[in-house]
Parts: structure tokens; sequence; C-alpha cells
């Protein structure tokens, strides 16, 4: 099957690909109880060498700039306290972290989480991030430019592969909300 977006020839409904996702997506999929069907989230095999934003728009299609979006971990501070956040923007913009993130979760300081938190604490491949089988407790952010699109090209848990999903999916995934302006064009 032909991808919706980017220049892919083989998606797969992820629920056929369970085997290339990390444990903790994979498990995701499985119990998917999304707005839409599992089978609609699409999976794509990429070449990790290639996962960097620029050299992967070059790659896979010149689209993929407005239709990709980064999954980013944060760590907010309230009252002393400190927890983990997932933030998802488009791949062409930054996380407002001191604006739109920090009062999206309602906290004193928000800053970007260190590599190793993020990998260790979602089970993931750094680079490869996804919104989608993150912690269950943990608290997501959306940009809304983001959830209103039609598709989207998100990571997979790995730097090999990702999941192409729609955006109003996004929306609906655990401990979603929608936030304007989360997202700052660079």
């Amino acid at each position: 099957m032909r991808a919706p977006i980017g220049d892919f020839d083989n998606a797969v409904p992820a629920p056929d690909a369970l085997d290339r996702l990390t444990a903790p997506v994979a498990a995701a999929v499985r119990d998917w109880p999304g707005p839409v069907p599992a089978g609609q989230l699409l999976y794509v095999d990429t070449d990790p060498a290639k996962a960097d934003t620029a050299v992967f728009v070059e790659t896979y299609g010149k689209d993929l700039l407005g239709t990709s979006a980064n999954c980013v971990v944060v760590a907010a501070k309230r009252g002393g306290e400190r927890a983990l956040a997932a933030c998802l923007v488009g791949s062409s913009a930054r996380v407002d972290v001191n604006g739109a993130a920090r009062r999206g979760l309602g906290a004193r300081k928000v800053s970007f989480a260190p590599h190793e938190t993020a990998v260790w604490e979602t089970g993931m491949e750094y680079g490869g991030i996804t919104p989608i089988g993150l912690p269950a407790d943990w608290p997501l952010l959306v940009d809304a430019e983001v959830a209103a699109l039609p598709w989207v090209l998100i990571g997979s848990g790995s730097r090999r592969g990702k999941l192409i999903v729609p955006g109003k999916a996004l929306a609906s995934l655990p401990g979603a909300e929608v936030v304007e302006g989360l997202g700052q064009r660079v």
C-alpha cells in the first residue's frame, strides 16, 4: 500500500508491524482505543541513518516538512516536584517551553529532559520517541496545528521506521491536551 504522505512505497497497517515497533509502542497499537481504527495507523520502514529532519525530508519527500511532528520529553517543576511530560510539535517548529508548555502543564518551570532520562522513561530510542506508547500517567501536549492535519508522520519508538497517523488520533491519546501555539516556527 502507498502511504498518504511522503514518498514511501510500502506502508503497512501498524497492527501488522508490531514486531518492528518498540515494546511500549507495540502494546499501545495492540490495545488501541483511539477514534480511528488501529488499521489506519500506518508503519513505514525508513533508514535510521537518515532520521534527522533535513536529510529525512530530502530522502522521503519535501511534503513531510509540513506533515511531520516531533515528540519531545520535558521535565515540569511545580511545588518542588518534578514530573515528566511530552510535547508534540511540527518538525519545523520548536516547543515553546517557557510559554505554552509551562502554562499547559501548570508548571513553574519546564525544561527539556536529558536524553538518557527520555530514553529510560519511555522505553524508546532517542530520535524515535513517539506519543503512542508513552507512560499512561504523563501529560501529552499536542500542538493544535499538528492535531488538525489529515495525516501526520511521527516516530515509531525507534530511529528505524515511522508511523503515519490521522492528526485527530493524536488528540485522543491518553493524557493528551491540544494546545494553541505550542510549536513556534523556527
